[in-house]
Parts: C-alpha cells; structure tokens; sequence
C-alpha cells in the first residue's frame, strides 16, 4: 500500500511546516489527488488516521478533494473528461490516442489550518 508512504510523507511536509510557522497543533490538511495517480482515497484516510498518531495533527481531519482526469486530442482538438484510472486515454470523438493530459496526476497539499 503506497498510501502509507504518501501519509507518512504528508504527515512529514505538514508538521515540518508547522513548527517552522511557530504553531503547535494541525487542525486539517486538504490534499488534492488526481484520478490519474492510482492512489486509493479510502486508503488515504486508513493511513492518515494510523499515522498521524505521534504527529501534530494527532486531532486532525484529512479533506480529500479528487480531481478527475481531463484530456485534449491532439489530432481533433477534443477536451475530454475520463472517469479511468489509467493512462493510457483514447479521444471519445476520433478514437485518437495522442492526447494530452491536462489534470488527472496532482497530488498535493492545498490548505492546512493549524493552532497555537
């Protein structure tokens, strides 16, 4: 489950910040991931609540906004959105697979509000 390494990176990048800013506590972390990275949402927040235990986000909540995998056709010119999961994107309109992705891949952490 590479989920548990995300989280436990996640956690790393937060909690780093947070101290840095003179903070002691994480309130919430919204991270956006793209429907094109693999990552299980469900295993996220497994992880996230296992890991954070000894962090300061030990009361913290992890908001998950899924992005979904857009794509242009090269060949048509086709925006597309696409509800798979995987990389490999055929153009609805002409059958093309020379497309470029345009989101889908974000993985990122977007807000975090913390306290004293």
């Amino acid at each position: 489950m590479h989920e548990a390494s995300i989280i436990a990176e996640l956690l790393r990048i937060a909690s780093d910040e947070c101290i840095k800013n003179g903070f002691s506590k994480i309130d919430s972390i919204k991270v956006v991931v793209g429907r094109a990275t693999g990552v299980m949402t469900d295993a996220l927040l497994f992880a996230f609540n296992i890991l954070k235990e000894d962090t300061p986000a030990k009361e913290a909540s992890l908001i998950i906004e899924e992005v979904p995998v857009r794509g242009v056709c090269k060949d048509c010119g086709n925006e597309f959105e696409s509800n798979e999961n995987y990389l490999i994107f055929e153009c609805p309109r002409c059958g093309s697979f020379s497309v470029i992705l345009l989101s889908g891949k974000e993985l990122n952490i977007t807000e975090m509000e913390v306290s004293k």
